[in-house]
């Protein structure tokens, strides 16, 4: 009988090294060519310049004191600076921490508290989101304070707060002043500090919702994310003639480490269309910077392949790219190959946990194979598939899905129960998904043990929207599930039970919701129910709240690979 277990092939050697190293090796090998494209910014670096900026960003956190281990949370979309601060911070030994864009102020206050974040590099807008404003509200004292010396009563371990943009506000370090605060003797020290890195030293912290309801720090090492990016573009056949349009964020893993650590462990160029995903920008750049890879995850797509006059693009530069962070609807796949010309287009499964991808399907695999499989199992990678009681079923047969290698995280920060939850002693990852491997070891993801939801390549947990729910001082009850949708995949819809005597509307739900959490949690559908459907021990069946509301609704089920 064969079983479901299986590993990655071990013919190149993982990089036992850390990021700064492997990004000043790439800038001396390729040092004139183009490095990083921002359109936007007017930005048009080569490897040496790219190099130049890092270094100068990198002499001036040192002088402001800040050293290995410390963590630098990045607050901001898309940008030029996002991608010096992560290899500025590399060099250094920083914990560079991930902050989603469309946090609010409960979520950045948590986030920030959780890791202690000494500094915080953040834009001061995007869109209807005034990053400054809300940091003011946990940190007011910021008005009075010199640059560089908050003292906050809510946030007492943040003590530096760096903006972009050309407008100097009160409190704040500027981010082009900072390039020019280190010293010529800060910056001769960089190599000296270089040799105090280590691969497995943690590097990075991305937030990831949970059933907790609260979001938990995974921490992943250079080792980790390095060797990740590195696969991921050798998968898609990376070198330095390639340019890659990144209008994935930049603070998940699929653009900082399948953007940009693939590139520059390749050579390669990253490209970044818009500070966040414009389905015209994005054309508009393919076309414009002839790049040959192109990102995203099936919403981006579908938007792209949705553009009004979509035929005037010329895309015939395109060859490769992937397609992943929610399940890939196959018709999907099957127009990004013949109507975007992305013949060599591939599909990844993983998680951020795993950093991210344990399986990803090859530019050579069939056809058939690369828009209805998630592909074989990525290089030094272990994944098994176990039932019920953790043993690994046959080949063909439905469980969930264990990791395990160089690419699993260090655990979640400062959280050993959640992650001994996950984590077991073999070091295997319990990823909570359910999957298959088919007989020739390609896999397939079939659902989730969890109820988590996946709307547009955002996760969103329910209990963590329940959680913010049961505030509403009118809430008696709430709970969430996902719901089909075409667009996004999932939709978040809440089911309410009200105190008794009271009214509510759905409009006042969302009022609620809305500035306080991320925009993708406000749940879209809202009913007000007396009862939820339950188990004989008092469970609530979520999969039954979906099956009435899709029936209700006239949704369908989507095909995905």
């Amino acid at each position: 009988m064969l079983l479901s277990f299986v590993q990655g092939p071990a013919d190149v050697a993982l990089k036992y090294q850390t990021i700064g190293r492997a990004f000043d090796e790439t800038a001396h090998r390729f040092a004139l060519r183009e490095a990083l494209v921002v359109p936007d910014q007017q930005v048009r670096w080569t490897y040496t310049e790219l190099k130049r900026h890092v270094d100068l960003l990198a002499g001036g956190l040192l002088c402001l004191g800040l050293s290995k281990g410390d963590r630098i949370g990045i607050w901001a979309p898309n940008c030029a600076e996002w991608t010096v601060t992560q290899f500025a911070s590399a060099k250094l030994g920083l914990i560079l921490v991930n902050i989603n864009p469309a946090y609010r102020t409960s979520e950045l206050e948590f986030c920030l508290k959780k890791v202690g974040c000494r500094a915080l590099i953040m834009a001061e807008k995007l869109k209807s989101s005034e990053y400054l404003a809300m940091l003011r509200v946990l940190a007011p004292e910021i008005d009075a304070c010199a640059p560089g010396q908050l003292d906050s009563a809510r946030l007492p371990q943040l003590k530096l707060v760096i903006c972009l943009g050309p407008v100097k506000s009160r409190g704040c370090l500027s981010f082009e002043e900072l390039l020019q605060q280190g010293t010529a003797t800060d910056r001769a020290r960089l190599d000296q500090l270089a040799d105090d890195l280590q691969p497995d030293d943690a590097i990075n912290i991305q937030f990831t919702s949970g059933t907790t309801g609260l979001p938990k720090g995974a921490t992943l090492s250079h080792y980790n994310i390095l060797n990740n990016g590195y696969f991921v573009g050798r998968g898609i056949g990376l070198s330095e003639q390639d340019r890659i349009c990144i209008p994935v964020p930049l603070y998940h893993c699929f653009g900082m480490v399948m953007g940009n650590l693939a590139a520059i462990t390749h050579g390669a160029a990253m490209i970044y269309p818009s500070e966040s995903f414009d389905p015209v920008k994005t054309l508009q750049t393919v076309d414009k910077e002839r790049t040959t890879a192109i990102y995203g995850v099936p919403t981006m797509f579908i938007a792209e392949l949705a553009t009004p006059e979509f035929d005037r693009y010329d895309l015939s530069s395109l060859r490769t790219g992937i397609m992943a962070g929610a399940p890939c609807p196959v018709e999907i796949m099957k127009r990004v190959i013949s109507e975007m010309n992305v013949s060599q287009i591939t599909n990844c499964y993983g998680m951020t946990e795993t950093s991210p991808v344990s399986f990803q399907s090859a530019i050579d695999d069939s056809f058939e194979r690369r828009v209805s499989t998630v592909g074989r199992v990525h290089p030094h990678v272990q994944v098994k598939v176990v039932d019920l009681q953790g043993r690994c079923v046959p080949r063909g047969t439905q469980g969930e899905i264990h990791t395990r290698g160089y690419s699993v995280m260090k655990g979640y920060w400062e959280d050993p129960d959640r992650t001994r939850e996950v984590l077991d002693d073999a070091g295997w990852m319990h990823t909570g998904d359910l999957g298959v491997i088919d007989g020739q070891g390609y896999g397939n993801v079939t659902g989730r043990l969890k109820d988590l939801v996946i709307r547009g390549g955002e996760n969103v947990y329910p209990r963590e929207v329940e959680e913010f729910l049961y505030r509403h001082p009118k809430v008696q009850a709430a709970q969430v599930c996902g719901v089909p949708d075409a667009k996004f995949g999932e939709e978040v819809c809440a089911w309410i039970q009200l105190k008794p005597d009271v009214s509510c509307t759905e409009a006042e739900l969302r009022e609620f919701c809305q500035n306080q959490i991320a925009h993708y949690k406000i749940p879209r559908y809202i009913r007000f129910v007396t009862e939820f459907p339950l188990t004989i021990t008092g469970k609530v069946q979520k999969f039954a709240m979906r099956e009435r509301m899709t029936l209700e609704l006239g949704l369908s089920e989507q095909k995905t690979a």
